[in-house]
């Protein structure tokens, strides 16, 4: 059963898990309330109990999730839409007697786009509103709208912050509380659900890891003793079998230093840091590197083709990278490294493989170079970032380089000047 942590003030977390409970039964929930936002940090780098996904009430407590510890797929959000300033509106002018021309409104910066708060002004006669980062203190908002309600600028005030609103109401403030309609946390609970359920069917595919000796032939010939060489394939067994332990999987033995485990996809992306450990040993305990080729699929024959695509990768790389190939035909190289990349060497733009082929590049080779830039957030690039870091020769990236720019996928934007003596150093930004 997988575990779900809600995170968000006590209403908000209540509100969640009583919809959350009528629409799914077969999960196990788990309620991080706070008081003050910057509790938030402390829940998702030291939680209490471990959970698979996290929950959170509103983007807010997202943001600062995400903000301590990067961007994860696991999170999710409860998004708010203009309605709610709608709402407040009208049940604050109910409560007036007549409809509000003059409020104060707090929101995150860049929460609305422009467009939104245009519809929102037109009705009213004038809307202060203030921006502001996660990281703002509670005290500067309610300042900012006690500030204008003490002034007379303002009926009302309307406010993301909880905090914010029980102190406006005891100011005698008239407030309203922006938080998710009920319609958009049951939306957003089932979309999430949806996503878990995804998950669940991904961990369950089936994975391939076909691990092979390089230069295998070689030691054969080296052992001068055919006892000695039984007694490296029993060494090497054995730490494949420990492997294999780990990954909960079954091991085939296809012959001349190459081996087949089948595991989960969800076992073998949990133990990629183990995979790396014994694939290093296996290495140093044969004398030879070693190239790794996993396969993900929904059938077995999907997920073996796929493996045997991604070892002739990897032992076709000088670093012998553990290699990936999803169930989709994304591959992943250098995987459990800083280096990293994700990319997908198909497409369906015809009019762009045209100009590949013109330039004699292939569609790999391009998808390896715009995940790069794109990873590293680079708007222009030299050839020698991209030989230091898709780990080629200097000349390999210029050639590329340049039969990218005769197709006009690439431009050259500029020159770098050196510090030592030499032509300068050509600057480029893909198209």
């Amino acid at each position: 059963m997988y575990k779900i942590a809600v995170v968000g003030p006590r209403q908000s977390v209540d509100r969640i898990l009583t919809l959350a409970r009528e629409i799914e039964k077969e999960l196990e929930f788990v309620p991080y309330v706070y008081s003050k936002t910057a509790e938030v940090k402390e829940f998702v780098i030291n939680p209490e109990t471990p959970v698979d996904f996290w929950l959170f009430s509103g983007f807010i407590p997202y943001k600062i999730a995400v903000n301590a510890v990067g961007t994860n797929e696991n999170f999710v959000y409860i998004d708010s839409s203009e309605l709610s300033i709608y709402k407040g509106i009208v049940e604050l002018s109910a409560a007036h007697g007549q409809l509000l021309e003059r409020i104060s409104v707090d929101m995150i910066d860049s929460y609305f786009c422009a467009k939104d708060l245009a519809q929102l002004e037109q009705p009213l006669q004038k809307m202060y509103l203030k921006t502001f980062d996660v990281d703002i203190q509670a005290e500067e908002l309610f300042d900012f709208h006690y500030d204008l309600w003490r002034q007379g600028n303002i009926e009302a005030a309307l406010t993301c912050y909880p905090t914010v609103y029980v102190e406006l109401q005891k100011a005698g403030i008239p407030a309203f509380w922006l938080s998710p309609t009920r319609h958009e946390i049951i939306h957003t609970i089932r979309m999430f659900f949806e996503k878990i359920k995804t998950s669940y069917y991904k961990d369950a595919q089936i994975s391939v890891v076909i691990m092979e000796i390089l230069a295998y032939d070689a030691i054969k010939e080296k052992m001068k003793e055919s006892y000695r060489l039984d007694y490296l394939e029993l060494d090497l067994k054995k730490t494949l079998i420990q492997l294999c332990e780990r990954l909960d999987g079954s091991l085939f033995e296809q012959g001349n230093g190459r081996y087949a485990i089948f595991s989960t996809r969800g076992a073998v992306e949990q133990e990629i840091g183990a995979l790396k450990d014994k694939v290093n040993y296996l290495s140093l305990e044969a004398g030879s590197a070693v190239a790794v080729g996993i396969g993900f699929g929904q059938t077995v024959f999907t997920a073996e083709t796929n493996a045997y695509r991604a070892i002739r990768e990897s032992k076709g790389k000088e670093q012998h990278e553990i290699i990936i190939v999803q169930e989709d035909g994304t591959m992943i190289d250098a995987v459990g490294k800083e280096e990293e990349l994700t990319y997908a060497y198909r497409t369906d733009d015809k009019a762009f493989l045209a100009k590949l082929d013109e330039g004699n590049i292939s569609i790999k080779t391009f998808k390896r170079l715009e995940s790069l830039i794109r990873k590293m957030d680079w708007t222009t690039f030299t050839t020698k970032d991209l030989a230091i870091h898709l780990k080629m020769s200097d000349r390999n990236a210029q050639r590329i380089v340049s039969d990218l720019c005769k197709v006009s996928i690439v431009e050259c934007v500029g020159e770098e000047l050196r510090y030592s003596r030499g032509r300068p150093v050509k600057v480029y930004r893909l198209v």
